[in-house]
């Protein structure tokens, strides 16, 4: 019933691919046959969404396990949204066209602050409670994550949990943890309790927070009593190169705002520049085997799937890159807050096309 009323509003909006799934390489799984099911926001439009890395790396790591699966949802634009509200269509994922309300678990990131609202909205249209004090057991966990989750009091009163740092490992174990409450029936606070003593995991319930006159943060102190963490360590990926990748991407649905496939080199910098948010939360840095790396292009390309890669023109990139197809481009570096002084430098492009065959295969 609810497939054939979502049906019903695609011809009545601007872009209906938006709401539509189906995707190459989207993962379908029978709800039935998993544990744990849960939905991963992005909470702006598709082709914003569809842009993220960090979603595809997590969406991949859920579908690979056996008893859960992961299906996405994005922020609907006005259009939609108001005939949401019209009709009664509560917000669904895209793989099932299922009620965001149904699932365990709503992983929402946070990628920039001006999408705070959206979230609420997203909540309000998926019918769960905005604060987290009034939710029940039959209301998903909503865990919020990204590089906002550093900051996580302005969103405390709306969210479980806050997983700080890399979401690799950590949603593992968020998930591990829920599986085994969930058998347990046990009370969702039981729950929280036990998340809080993952690494990386913030539970503001958990938190009494005091402000100053002025609106900021004076002091949060954990509740005597619950085991919560005094200081929430960020969780990290410590060995990128043995750390998980998708080798099958989602090919979006009409176009997106960053239409190509990436290759994470590394995490992390080294200049440490105090106006820039990922130099200093995703310390210390983290790099990608050059093996590793050219193993993840090749499988690209056995898809048909064009690779580029920009990098440093130096002998050794050069080397490295030496079955793809050289271009030279002079750019300028402006990664200082004094970037108009920076001289301009050569820069790689390699550009590996499907047949080509890479330097580890040789």
């Amino acid at each position: 019933m609810l497939k054939e009323q979502i049906d019903s509003l695609l011809d009545r909006v601007q872009k209906p691919a938006r709401y539509m799934g189906g995707e190459m390489n989207c993962v379908l799984k029978d709800p039935n046959s998993v544990d744990i099911r849960y939905a991963f926001a992005f909470p702006d439009v598709y082709e914003v969404g569809m842009s993220h890395l960090g979603s595809r790396i997590l969406y991949d790591i859920i579908n690979k396990r056996e008893d859960a699966l992961c299906e996405r949802v994005f922020m609907p634009w006005v259009d939609m949204a108001d005939l949401m509200r019209q009709e009664g269509v509560p917000l669904f994922s895209l793989e099932t066209r299922s009620p965001i309300g149904g699932f365990d678990m709503l992983g929402v990131t946070l990628q920039y602050e001006m999408s705070y609202t959206n979230i609420l909205e997203m909540l309000d249209l998926a019918g769960i409670p905005l604060r987290s004090e009034d939710r029940t057991w039959d209301h998903p966990i909503v865990i919020a994550g990204g590089p906002c989750a550093f900051n996580p009091e302005p969103l405390a009163p709306f969210v479980d949990l806050v997983a700080i740092g890399d979401g690799e490992d950590e949603t593992h174990q968020v998930i591990d943890c829920y599986k085994a409450w969930k058998a347990s029936g046990a009370p969702r606070e039981e729950f929280l309790r036990a998340a809080a003593k993952i690494r990386g995991v913030y539970v503001p319930s958990l938190y009494d927070v005091n402000y100053n006159e002025d609106g900021t943060v004076a002091s949060i102190r954990p509740k005597e009593g619950y085991g919560a963490p005094e200081v929430v360590r960020k969780a990290m990926v410590a060995n990128l190169t043995a750390a998980d990748y998708p080798e099958k991407l989602i090919v979006p649905f009409g176009e997106v705002v960053h239409n190509r496939i990436m290759l994470e080199i590394f995490r992390g910098c080294t200049r440490g520049c105090r106006f820039c948010q990922a130099g200093m939360i995703y310390r210390p840095v983290r790099e990608r085997s050059m093996d590793r790396l050219m193993e993840m292009a090749e499988k690209l390309v056995s898809k048909r799937i064009p690779v580029l890669i920009s990098n440093h023109d130096t002998p050794d990139t050069r080397e490295w890159y030496k079955a793809a197809k050289h271009f030279q481009v002079k750019v300028r570096r402006s990664i200082s807050s004094n970037g108009g002084t920076r001289k301009k430098v050569d820069e790689l492009l390699a550009l590996y096309k499907p047949g080509v065959v890479s330097p580890a295969k040789k």
